[in-house]
């Protein structure tokens, strides 16, 4: 059954109030800028499977994330490239 007109422009305007809402905070946190530059969930998630990645979590101390991070700030790749970097030849040494 088709939608009344009253009702599609009421979806219209929740969907205007939801954006102006989101963008207002945006912008209240200072992330305006670097969300234009910055791509949405969905478009990373794809990219990040054509190119065979994997989301992969588990959890360790804070003291081993704290050198993780100080490490992969000067990684070319970031934490993802260090961890995995450190995977590998971890796991080459086992073998």
């Amino acid at each position: 059954m088709a939608m009344k007109k009253f009702d599609l422009e009421k979806n219209k305007a929740l969907k205007l109030g939801n954006q102006m809402k989101q963008s207002l905070a945006a912008d209240r946190f200072g992330k305006a800028s670097s969300q234009q530059t910055q791509l949405d969930r969905r478009e990373q998630r794809k990219l990040d499977q054509a190119a065979g990645l994997v989301p992969f979590a588990c959890k360790l101390p804070a003291a081993l994330v704290d050198q993780l991070k100080a490490r992969a700030a000067t990684h070319p790749e970031g934490m993802n490239g260090l961890v995995a970097e450190l995977m590998v030849n971890g796991l080459a040494s086992l073998a």
